[in-house]
């Protein structure tokens, strides 16, 4: 294929020869480029352009720098026995379906951390799994996360069920409340009009004072207990110190379920953070934790893992699949984990599609690297380069989640993709290094035309996002030709490229 052999779909333009753009593009001075693009940015008034395309083509300003710190707000627990409604009361609080809500008991099996706000003051609240005294297995290691829950909280809210009143599980989580010694609010839940307040008044003798009747599911009685909580909650977290403004960074552990998600967050945590069990699909709900690694504080999110196909998927695991979505939006890093021992499935390669799709930064880790035979490291590097190809520009890094080797590799993985998704080319470099690269390697003809690049301007970071100026279409696998080239010239190693037209024609040109 010659240069000017137009593309098939899916192909990618395939240079001829050197061009030694590095060395020609170090040739061009700063001020040289700027002279070039501002040129170029003059001769687009000879186009018809469209009304947005001002604001486009205006001056682009980076994100101010964050230099204060901010206090870490206060932590407000939610406790309970099983299926008493916490989670819809959380739901309520927060003022949408975050966390997971279903008319089984043990749903919720983590301690999940969202923010709320109410009467202009910003707080934590902290849904917790069914507290039960005697519990075994998984049912312990719930429990367990419920009372860490309190350990860290400035203020408790109490869950009773008023219709059932106070049951021996209910009495074993009030002893374990008055060891805390937290201020507790009690919520007594599904009191859904007047006539049931009575069932109410008799959760007085547990001495938290007095016991707010409540109807999570329809929002009864709850602006009053959120006024009562508040009065507890001191102005910023007893348990906390600073995170700096804008917040740490926010990473999202996605995965295929069970592929060692949670063990990460603990082992990086430096402590049994979320429920881990050999069933599939432990974690339900995205699960916020601060970490500190390699000297700074970190934002993970451990997601509940993807099920094969969403739309078969129900009740519980389909609201997870859904909250491992927004987990990947309200990220800016997700972080793939991946079985090394095992092949790469067509699961794996769906989910790294799904964070590719997020426009999030994106690092591979490689988990269970110490189990690997040697004979499966060829065979995973040629799965790597047939599955995994699309994404070769993400840092990859090999781990144990169980053990924590090689979990410091991490942080420079990470530091390198949030770098390239915050970077920003001037404006004159951009120009400059397109100008080069089409004069080396011009756009094939099309319908013996060829298009010509006008100008060029990044339209904004996270991830880069530029866009091209053009008299016609550019072939896709031109554009990712370009993106390649964006890649060795300027890095952006970890994040994804974004390049989108504006095909233009010249002012006074018949139609």
């Amino acid at each position: 294929m010659t240069e000017n052999t137009p593309l098939t779909e899916g192909e990618e333009y395939q240079p001829a020869g050197e061009d030694h753009l590095a060395e020609r593009l170090a040739a061009i001075s700063d001020e040289e480029a700027d002279a070039r693009a501002a040129s170029l940015r003059a001769g687009l008034g000879d186009y018809e352009l469209e009304d947005d395309d001002a604001a486009l083509l205006a001056d682009w300003d980076a994100d101010d720098e964050f230099d204060l710190d901010l206090p870490v707000p206060p932590v407000l627990a939610i406790v309970g026995r099983p299926n008493v409604g916490k989670s819809t009361l959380v739901n309520r609080i927060i003022g949408r379906r975050e966390a997971v809500v279903e008319d089984v008991p043990g749903v919720t099996r983590d301690r999940v951390s969202y923010e709320a706000e109410w009467n202009g003051r910003v707080f934590t609240v902290v849904d917790t799994g069914g507290w039960e005294h005697d519990a075994k297995g998984i049912h312990k290691r719930v429990a367990d996360q419920a009372e860490l829950a309190v350990d860290v909280a400035d203020a408790v809210v109490f869950v009773v069920d008023a219709t059932v009143g106070m049951t021996a599980t209910d009495e074993a989580v009030v002893n374990m409340l008055r060891r805390k010694d937290r201020p507790v609010i009690v919520a007594a839940n599904k009191v859904d009009d007047m006539v049931q307040e009575a069932d109410a008044a008799s959760l007085w003798s547990l001495g938290f004072g007095y016991p707010w009747p409540v109807s999570a599911v329809h929002g009864r009685g709850v602006a009053d207990l959120l006024d009562a909580a508040l009065e507890e909650l001191p102005e910023e977290s007893a348990h906390g110190g600073f995170v700096p403004r804008g917040g740490p960074r926010r990473i999202a552990l996605v995965g295929r379920p069970n592929v060692g998600k949670s063990s990460l967050l603990n082992k990086l945590a430096g402590a049994d953070r979320v429920v881990v069990d050999d069933y599939a699909g432990t974690t339900r709900d995205p699960v916020d934790e601060l970490v500190e690694l390699g000297g700074r504080l970190w934002r993970f999110v451990d997601t509940a893992g993807i099920r094969r196909r969403q739309h078969m998927a129900h009740g519980a695991d389909y609201y997870a699949s859904l909250r491992t979505a927004s987990a990947l939006d309200r990220a800016e890093v997700a972080v793939v984990l991946l079985e090394a021992p095992s092949v790469i499935s067509e699961q794996d390669v769906r989910i790294v599609q799904m964070a590719l799709e997020s426009g999030r930064a994106l690092v591979l880790a490689f988990n269970k690297w110490d189990q690997m035979d040697e004979d499966r490291r060829p065979q995973l590097e040629k799965e790597i380069e047939r599955d995994l190809a699309h994404v070769a520009w993400a840092p990859r890094v090999n781990i144990s989640a169980l053990t924590g080797w090689h979990k410091d590799r991490l942080v420079p993985a990470l530091d390198t993709a949030l770098e390239s998704w915050d970077r920003r080319i001037p404006t004159g470099k951009l120009n400059a290094f397109l100008g080069e690269l089409v004069a080396a390697h011009p756009h094939p003809l099309r319908g013996g035309k060829q298009p010509r690049i006008l100008f060029a301007t990044q339209a904004s970071t996270r991830p880069p996002t530029f866009v091209l100026f053009t008299t016609g279409f550019l072939d896709p696998g031109y554009r990712r030709f370009i993106v390649r080239r964006l890649r060795e010239t300027f890095g952006f190693e970890g994040t994804p490229i974004e390049i989108g037209m504006r095909i233009r024609e010249r002012r006074g040109r018949k139609r």
